[in-house]
């Protein structure tokens, strides 16, 4: 099956919020991935997602609350952003969806890029 064939085939997750939707659909549209590379699109949406939810349980409660002993504590909501924002970031690597690397570099030669041409 062809790239373009898988791409139209494919559909987003109904449970992603609806920007998400729109950004793995761009990704489909503009990127050629192999099929197994739409498991890792997936869990990239949903860590982008995860890492918004958390955003916003932060804005409203606060990036602390006090313990039961008077300290002020971390909420859970901070370790979520901070985990989904470096998964997110690692899955976009690992699907080389990102711009191309500066032309000088000490790093060895990347993989062949999935960006259609």
């Amino acid at each position: 099956m062809t790239a373009k064939k898988i791409a139209a085939a494919f559909k987003p997750p109904s449970y992603l919020k609806a920007a998400t939707r729109d950004w793995f659909q761009h990704v489909l549209a503009e990127y050629s991935l192999e099929q197994h590379h739409f498991r890792l699109l997936i869990l990239a949406a949903e860590a982008w997602d995860r890492g918004q939810e958390a955003r916003q349980a932060i804005k409203r409660n606060g990036i602390t609350y006090v313990d039961r002993f008077g300290a002020p504590r971390k909420r859970p909501e901070i370790s979520v952003e901070a985990e989904s924002r470096i998964a997110f970031a690692r899955i976009l690597r690992e699907l080389d969806l990102d711009v191309d690397p500066p032309a000088t570099t000490s790093r060895p030669p990347a993989l062949q890029s999935n960006r259609r041409l």
